[in-house]
């Protein structure tokens, strides 16, 4: 099974991750997890940090079909690793996807012009780099404000030395990026989705074990 974390920035999914591979671990679910962009494993994904890192220009000024691209690239050069993790391991967790590149580059774009460049995505990873298509994907509904306060506490990244990288550092543009993940999800885009709401009735986050216990009773039933 391939099952994917989807969210924005500061969301949440790596801790979200570490805590499914545990749970899978306990029931004695071989499982595996990859994390795009593979800033330290791949050519483009060295590209991608410079993006991220403004080289190529401001948010507004790079092609986001040259982004997406890059992004693309890195799952197309991570592709056989990709296929033998899933041939390997009854469960497969991967944190970010083809989703992530869709709802962060047409998210710059106005509404009327995203669903276009989604297809345009969907159809270069699936069908022309013959990409799997995830069995299920979980979306992490965190608000962009609560998120931004999460992105202020990660620890440093390999691919930059701001606090904050060129999506992090635009609240606006996350807000956006937020939104087409919910459209995403609720057309259920190349394949089932499910929206998990990471807050409680106060809107206070709740402890990262009990997102992972009901991410976790999803994965199980569809195991």
């Amino acid at each position: 099974m391939l099952f994917v974390i989807e969210g924005i920035d500061g969301a949440g999914k790596g801790t979200l991750a570490r805590n499914l591979v545990s749970r899978a671990e306990a029931d004695r679910v071989k499982v595996a997890t990859l994390s795009f962009p593979r800033y330290d494993d791949t050519r483009f994904a060295r590209l991608i940090g410079q993006y991220l890192n403004g080289r190529f220009g401001k948010l507004d000024e790079v092609s986001v079909h040259f982004a997406a691209l890059l992004y693309a690239g890195d799952r197309f050069e991570s592709r056989d690793d990709l296929m033998a993790l899933i041939a390997d391991h009854d469960l497969v967790i991967l944190d970010r996807y083809v989703a992530s590149n869709a709802a962060y580059n047409a998210a710059k774009l106005p509404p009327a012009e995203r669903l276009p460049l989604i297809d345009w995505i969907f159809e270069t990873e699936f069908d022309l780099f013959d990409l799997p298509k995830p069995d299920f994907t979980g979306l992490l509904g965190t608000s962009p404000d609560t998120a931004d306060d999460l992105v202020a506490r990660k620890a440093a990244r390999s691919y930059t030395d701001a606090r904050k990288d060129l999506h992090e550092a635009d609240r606006a543009y996350m807000t956006e990026v937020a939104c087409v993940y919910d459209q995403l999800c609720a057309d259920n885009a190349m394949g089932p989705w499910h929206r998990f709401d990471p807050t409680g009735p106060d809107n206070q986050l709740l402890p990262p074990g009990h997102i992972a216990d009901g991410v976790w009773r999803e994965i199980k039933a569809r195991l």
